[in-house]
């Protein structure tokens, strides 16, 4: 017997360094495997962003030949707010230095007539500080020109925001084909998933790569399966791209709060963990407590719905410590956590509104009410928001665009199928039943990942907010595509289908791996042959943006304005001239500041049924010297009657007569400005025309003292 176990002792150690070898082998071709894996796919993503960037550029270059332009014309592309954003940069650049750049934009009095502004915080210019700073210290004064610069950093952020986009998909479904996927539909469907084409500066352009960056981070931070360091890098960038999103965007704790109420009821359901979802509170937090202070003690944050939520799930806390046991009442209590979060919301924000002073905020609040049909108004200016296409409810032909490149029908059959299974996990949580601690294929359950349960609630609570705001659209639709994109290439959402069908002719598991693969293969070639063409004459195409009018109302100004003059004229027109002449104006298209917001109104009145008295005392009272009409306004044919500017102002000056079902304009005065072409008395007491063209017509207001009739 002892001559036996030698024997087998001996046979045993002959054979460990064997199989000692053999693991060995086996884990470095693992190791080998997974990091090709990973090089591949990070190759993808980065790729995928570079050359979307590089598309964006080609196209801007096509529709504006910004080569081949003067300056000038070059400016006169950014229109409106736009216009604004870039001015400022303009400014900081020709600044002795940049300390004193931005001391001369937190006391701006050269902007606006009679007006000292905090442009910074009131416009939300960090990422402008951030563009004039990189240009002057990479040295690229030499190399590149400002305007370049300027718009090459948001083409390279747009190449963040795929990338992004691309990595949450990847993380989510375990294959980079699903990023691939998710950057083709978006920039199939760039026309709903990005306003890049209309506004370069735009706020949102700046913003939301950042935040698409933090959704990325925080997908992998919700993981159940994940190693320290990987959760301590999430948690990082998470951090970081936080406060950063907040920074650059004056509505961004918005968004947040959408995302926050998302984790609440990640959290109330307990398909997540308590610990990670209140790390992420503090986050928000600590980014609101920053942000106040850097941002010249914003009151906008401290009344923000994010805070106060976040405060009353911090109190909740604290006051049901020991709510989840496992036992009945737990299960009631946790209804009642809910109630309790809501009312605590509700109520703190009210107190905060009640004791810290505000503005920031009413305009919305009051858009709100009327846009729900809860109050109605003859304002001007909230009657002109209504009115605008990106505060409609959205069109048939969004959603036919979605339907064509085959995204929304893949996104509802994904959206379903994680509903119902999200369900079916909720309902075992009721009945008592643990979740588990890994998720296998096999299980088919996918509605216990947390970060998919937080991608369903969140892109349901932003597709809600876009079915009432067209404007919305461009929160919503990037998710859809990464949505849609990881469910048709995810195994486990297949599965989780094939356990409810419950098939019996094929293995279940080798159906899954197989359609996770050949359906999104057949989706991209389907797209590939139909839109890769049509994209392909779009970068051939050469555009024409060409505007002479105005082009040569700016070289005018520029050489017969006097320094300091200050012109009055429609809130976008003041942008560009602003932008393009340096000269001072009367308003600005911006609607966040009430004085704005009625010198807006005010000097909106020369398109409406007014005396030349009335139009005169306006303008005199913003030390206006130039009036400038334009004739695309004053003879404006828009297709909905009643939201032209005119029609609006009749209304809100109740020169608007109703009979028999119809609406009719009647004053004892002509509209203004066509009664100042006639150039006749009262008119010309005022008023000396100075300039025009087709499209403009320039009037020096006079300098008199008494008023003729």
């Amino acid at each position: 017997a002892e001559r036996h176990e030698v024997k087998v002792l001996k046979h045993k150690q002959a054979k460990s360094p064997y199989s000692f070898s053999k693991s060995r082998t086996k884990t470095r071709y693992m190791l080998i495997q997974r990091f090709a894996k990973l090089f591949f796919g990070c190759l993808a993503a980065v790729t995928s962003g570079m050359m979307y960037a590089v598309y964006l550029s080609t196209y801007h270059e096509r529709k504006f030949w910004f080569s081949s332009r003067q300056e000038l014309e070059r400016e006169i592309t950014f229109q409106g707010d736009s216009a604004i954003y870039y001015s400022f940069y303009k400014e900081l650049l020709k600044a002795p230095s940049f300390e004193r750049g931005v001391y001369e934009l937190t006391h701006n009095n050269k902007t606006i007539s009679l007006k000292t502004i905090n442009a910074v915080q009131q416009m939300t210019l960090y990422p402008e500080l951030i563009a004039s700073v990189l240009y002057q210290a990479s040295g690229s004064e030499e190399v590149i020109e400002p305007v370049y610069f300027y718009i090459g950093i948001v083409f390279g952020l747009q190449g963040i925001y795929v990338t992004a986009l691309f990595v949450t998909s990847w993380v989510m479904s375990g294959t980079w084909l699903a990023g691939m996927l998710t950057v083709a539909w978006f920039i199939i469907n760039r026309t709903d998933t990005t306003r890049i084409d209309y506004s370069i500066p735009s706020r949102e352009n700046w913003a939301l790569p950042y935040f698409a960056c933090q959704v990325a981070a925080l997908t992998g931070y919700l993981k159940k399966s994940l190693n320290c360091s990987a959760e301590k890098f999430c948690y990082l960038l998470v951090s970081a791209s936080t406060y950063t999103f907040m920074m650059m965007w004056e509505y961004s704790h918005y968004l947040l709060f959408v995302q926050a109420v998302s984790l609440f009821l990640l959290d109330s359901f307990a398909l997540a963990q308590t610990e990670k979802v209140y790390e992420v509170y503090k986050i928000y937090l600590f980014s609101l407590f920053l942000g106040y202070l850097l941002q010249f003690e914003n009151s906008a944050l401290l009344v923000s719905p994010l805070l106060s939520l976040v405060a009353a799930l911090m109190l909740s806390k604290c006051l049901q410590m020991n709510m989840k046991k496992g036992t009945f009442m737990s299960r009631l209590l946790k209804i009642m956590h809910i109630y309790l979060v809501l009312t605590i919301t509700v109520t703190l924000n009210f107190l905060l509104k009640m004791f810290v002073p505000h503005k920031e905020n009413e305009h919305l609040l009051k858009f709100i009410e009327v846009k729900l049909g809860l109050n109605t108004t003859k304002n001007f200016t909230m009657n002109w928001l209504l009115c605008q296409e990106s505060l409609q409810a959205p069109s048939q032909d969004f959603f036919l665009r979605l339907t064509q490149s085959s995204l929304l029908p893949f996104y509802i059959l994904v959206l379903i199928i994680c509903l119902f299974s999200v369900t079916q996990v909720i309902f075992r949580r009721i009945c008592g039943e643990p979740l588990k601690e890994t998720v296998k294929l096999e299980d088919g359950r996918i509605g216990e990942r947390p970060e998919i349960v937080y991608h369903v609630i969140h892109t349901i609570l932003l597709g809600c907010l876009a079915m009432c705001l067209e404007g919305m659209k461009y929160l919503w639709t990037p998710y859809v595509c990464m949505l849609a994109a990881f469910g048709v290439c995810s195994p486990e959402l297949w599965m989780t289908l094939f356990k409810w069908l419950r098939l019996k002719a094929v293995h279940p598991i080798l159906l899954a791996l197989i359609l996770s693969m050949a359906v999104p293969t057949i989706i991209g070639f389907s797209l590939w042959k139909e839109f890769f063409p049509r994209i392909m004459t779009e970068l051939s195409e050469l555009q024409e943006f060409y505007d002479p009018d105005t082009v040569e109302l700016m070289t005018w100004i520029k050489r017969q304005a006097p320094v300091a003059a200050v012109f009055a004229g429609s809130p976008q027109l003041m942008g560009v001239i602003k932008l393009c002449t340096g000269w001072m104006v009367s308003s600005l298209p911006l609607y966040n500041d009430d004085d704005l917001i009625k010198r807006n109104e005010n000097i909106y009145q020369i398109y409406s049924k007014r005396s030349a008295e009335d139009i005169y005392k306006i303008l005199t009272s913003y030390k206006a010297s130039f009036l400038v009409i334009e004739d695309s306004i004053c003879n404006e044919v828009g297709p909905v009657r009643g939201c032209r500017v005119k029609d609006l102002l009749d209304i809100a000056n109740g020169h608007v007569v109703c009979e028999e079902g119809d609406s009719y304009a009647y004053s004892k005065y002509g509209r203004f400005c066509h009664e100042i072409k006639m150039n006749y008395s009262p008119y010309v007491n005022y008023f000396t025309r100075v300039y025009w063209n087709r499209s403009y017509f320039v009037y020096r207001i006079n300098t008199v003292i008494s008023f003729q009739s």
